[in-house]
């Protein structure tokens, strides 16, 4: 296989797998493209790379950036924003985590905390009351240990998860 060939397969392969981590697929490709990208690259050679519009590389660029996965590089000399990922690996993860922490975690804890006030006495408000109060619990563990992830260092994480999972 040439460059050229896994280099597509790659940035395919990255959308279709950013769908599990909640990124939209063509959000995905535009990082993809970044990833492996040597340098820099405007918004037009990741349209054109891509073949994607205009506004779609816009949109995805501003999103990226605003999930901290890229940022902005303006080269000397040069007036044309360029883009460049983020190529840590556990870097990105973490900011994965804590982006989607944010966005889908906190507002259900949110919530739950707020249904947990629920009082009554008959037998469905006494299962409504376990429920929840077992369903806050479980997001108070997984906020904490998401926390855990998104603020520890690559090499405690990955001795605690050997541990875990050996």
């Amino acid at each position: 296989m040439d460059y050229q060939e896994g280099k597509e397969r790659f940035i395919e392969a990255w959308g279709r797998m950013a769908n599990v981590w909640g990124i939209p697929p063509a959000m995905a490709r535009v990082h993809a493209l970044l990833l492996i990208s040597p340098e820099p690259l405007t918004a037009e050679e990741v349209q054109q790379q891509l073949g994607i519009s205009v506004g779609s590389a816009n949109t995805n660029l501003r999103k990226l950036v605003e999930w901290e996965l890229i940022s902005k590089k303006n080269l000397p000399g040069e007036r044309r924003e360029r883009f460049e990922a983020e190529k840590n690996m556990w870097v990105m993860v973490q900011k994965i985590i804590a982006h989607r922490k944010e966005k889908e975690l906190e507002p259900v804890l949110a919530e739950l905390q707020t249904l947990s006030q629920v009082r009554g006495e008959c037998k469905g408000a006494q299962c409504f009351q376990k429920v929840v109060s077992e369903m806050c619990t479980f997001s108070r563990q997984a906020d904490r240990f998401l926390d855990f992830l998104a603020h520890t260092e690559h090499i405690r994480a990955l001795h605690l998860l050997g541990r875990v999972i050996t």
